[in-house]
């Protein structure tokens, strides 16, 4: 098996280190480069969840809106953070809006296929759940501690 470009940044992130090379082959084979601008939406709250991301270059906020009110930045992410975990998590939608903040180029994994080789291949279904299920326990506890700032600091 030929290493790929792709290959080679997926083997050097910290999200998906000590994952095996083949698996790594085929996250490669779900991936493309994407560039978002300044103020662009990488997605919205309530949209399907067709995509996570790996930000190679960037900033991006994860913001819940509020009705009348400015949205809630939760956390802000960039180099080497990943971005999304609904695309493993039934039904499957975003749960927040993300947007750029900066020129952000990111990898973006398309989740239909990836979907598909974790129902092939159990093993790396169950690796990306341990390993997206820590993501989602991140990103709960970063939105716990922002609504806390949030709600002491008006009241």
């Amino acid at each position: 098996m030929q290493e790929q470009p792709l290959d080679a940044f997926l083997a050097a992130h910290p999200f998906f280190k000590e994952l095996d090379q083949a698996y790594l082959h085929l996250l490669a084979g779900c991936a493309s480069n994407v560039v978002f601008q300044p103020g662009q939406y990488l997605f919205r709250e309530g949209d399907q969840a067709n995509r996570f991301f790996a930000i190679r270059q960037g900033k991006v906020a994860l913001e819940i809106a509020v009705p009348g009110r400015v949205a809630i930045t939760i956390e802000t992410l960039d180099d080497g953070d990943v971005l999304g975990w609904s695309w493993i998590v039934p039904p499957h939608t975003k749960q927040f809006d993300a947007r750029a903040v900066e020129l952000t180029r990111a990898l973006a994994f398309d989740a239909t296929c990836l979907r598909g080789k974790c129902e092939h291949d159990p093993k790396l279904g169950f690796e990306l759940m341990k390993r997206f299920t820590q993501l989602l326990g991140q990103r709960l506890q970063a939105t716990r501690l922002q609504l806390l700032d949030v709600y002491t600091s008006s009241a």
